[in-house]
């Protein structure tokens, strides 16, 4: 996914790469789930950390303790979240049966303006990803990074996607000629930001990277060091920011007028909120308190 669409359409393409074409709401919008039997989940099938048709991501474990909850089974339309994913998923409806094909986002940002949004349930940021840290010891906040020596700092390759808080952070410090620059959203259904980024950060073609959080940490974990020979990859939160959005509100989306769902999803991630942390913090996700710090 891409998040931070437009600033919120934006280039961690994942967070929701989906973002994108305007739907208008019809009537029929009002209809409940029609399955008492399943959970019927709109995901990704290859955007890890967040979803794959294997089950591995975070949305994949978090769908599964709300399905237990339900005493239903999960089931899934895949579509990529790119363009058309909304259109494609939760509001399409089987040709045969007249039903839609699945009844819940397990992430989108909270107040997406094509469905309608849960109370959120992750507050997370976007963070510099470091995959040298020895060499990059000095680096505990971004900040550190604007600090290093001249000839250090002006040498560093930085991986960035466009029209993303990593590009404005980059103009508003004129650091922006050292970018390489992504596109917000690859061509490659089987691309997503986390293994662009892995790519060119194990070719050494980038030296450090700023995406989306739950990327980096989900990176960060596959990294995790097994000897001297591999060093441990490193994430660096951005605290909020009054000039630059880095941080965001991850909520569930269902269809418009939906309020009786809408309610019941709430309650339940207001009942499992620790779980869903849990969870979430298994995957490295750097999550942001109430007064916008980083959870430990």
């Amino acid at each position: 996914m891409c998040i931070p669409w437009t600033r919120l359409r934006v280039g961690a393409t994942g967070l929701f790469c989906l973002l994108l074409t305007f739907v208008t709401v019809d009537a029929a919008a009002v209809d409940q789930p029609a399955t008492a039997t399943s959970l019927r989940v709109c995901a990704d099938p290859d955007n890890l950390p967040l979803s794959n048709q294997r089950g591995e991501g975070y949305e994949n474990k978090i769908a599964e303790a709300l399905a237990s909850d339900l005493g239903r089974r999960v089931e899934y339309t895949f579509f990529p979240q790119r363009m058309g994913f909304v259109r494609n998923t939760l509001r399409l409806r089987d040709e045969a049966t007249k039903e839609y094909k699945c009844d819940v986002i397990i992430g989108v940002p909270k107040g997406y303006d094509q469905t309608a949004t849960t109370r959120p349930y992750m507050h997370s940021t976007y963070a510099l990803l470091i995959a040298d840290p020895a060499k990059h010891a000095s680096i505990h906040t971004a900040a550190d990074l604007l600090k290093l020596p001249r000839d250090q700092l002006s040498a560093l390759r930085i991986g960035v996607f466009g029209r993303s808080p990593g590009t404005d952070w980059l103009l508003r410090n004129g650091m922006i000629d050292q970018a390489v620059v992504y596109a917000p959203q690859s061509g490659d259904v089987h691309e997503n930001p986390a293994s662009i980024v892995e790519h060119d950060l194990n070719d050494r073609k980038i030296d450090v990277a700023i995406l989306w959080g739950p990327m980096a940490g989900y990176l960060v974990q596959r990294h995790t060091a097994s000897s001297q020979a591999a060093p441990e990859w490193r994430a660096v939160p951005f605290l909020p920011d009054p000039q630059i959005r880095f941080d965001y509100e991850i909520a569930m989306g269902v269809r418009f007028g939906e309020k009786q769902w809408q309610s019941e999803l709430d309650n339940w991630i207001d009942t499992n909120q620790g779980r869903i942390t849990k969870i979430l913090l298994s995957f490295r996700v750097p999550l942001l308190d109430a007064s916008g710090n980083v959870m430990k």
